[in-house]
């Protein structure tokens, strides 16, 4: 199986891709425990925005809740409710903001919730 980070344009890994979340990803930094830099809070922002349309969230739940891990885009548009190109667009800002992994398999992509990465975001709102 081919590694799940890697991005279906071959751009390289999501680590490779994402901006370096400084102190934040090692540390664990709360939002409600004290001021952050602007570049630490830049790059939650961009997380955060990924996360603010309701077709994002429920593609991640989606994803979540598939018993494999994994699910394929074409599996995706019926749940959804939209149209192909609407439902590749979410999951490519979903990718593009690290919430997800993208692995090719022939023409088809396959999504993968990418659990470091959401758990950063899901630390920087603990006290």
């Amino acid at each position: 199986m081919a590694d799940p980070s890697t991005f279906v344009n071959g751009w390289g890994t999501v680590p490779d891709m994402l901006p370096d979340v400084g102190p934040l990803a090692c540390c664990g930094a709360s939002v409600l425990a004290g001021a952050l830099d602007e570049g630490d809070a830049e790059q939650l922002a961009h997380g955060f925005r990924a996360l603010a349309d309701p077709a994002r969230i429920r593609l991640l739940s989606i994803i979540a809740a598939s018993p494999t891990g994994e699910v394929c885009a074409c599996d995706l548009v019926e749940p959804l409710g939209r149209a192909q190109p609407t439902v590749s667009h979410h999951l490519s800002l979903l990718v593009e903001a690290g919430l997800l992994t993208r692995t090719k398999r022939g023409r088809w992509a396959w999504y993968r919730i990418a659990p470091d990465r959401i758990e950063l975001l899901r630390g920087a709102l603990a006290r």
